[in-house]
């Protein structure tokens, strides 16, 4: 299941500065970045939920904000990618 992750974490404290990078660090462990705050995560439903729930442990709600779009597994007639970076295929061919 495609699901696309964005997230914003008020920076303006040491606290701040810090959830970010949490929470950046444990999308970028299941999902390709796509944009500075936004993830596409090709994954399990049981492994998303695990994800979903690191990611509501580390933010404060108070303050920050998570988006989840499930785009389910017909999500490639729903994604449309125009500009510089590189379109990200999951199902492709992966080189190392």
């Amino acid at each position: 299941m495609m699901v696309i992750i964005s997230y914003d974490v008020a920076t303006a404290s040491d606290g701040g500065k810090k959830r970010l990078r949490k929470v950046a660090k444990a999308c970028q462990n299941h999902a390709q970045r796509v944009q500075n705050s936004v993830f596409e995560a090709d994954l399990d439903y049981s492994t998303f939920l695990k994800l979903k729930a690191e990611l509501l442990k580390l933010i404060d709600e108070d303050e920050d904000s998570l988006r989840f779009y499930y785009l389910g597994n017909n999500w490639k007639r729903k994604v449309e990618h125009v500009g510089a970076k590189k379109f990200y295929d999951p199902e492709g061919v992966i080189i190392l």
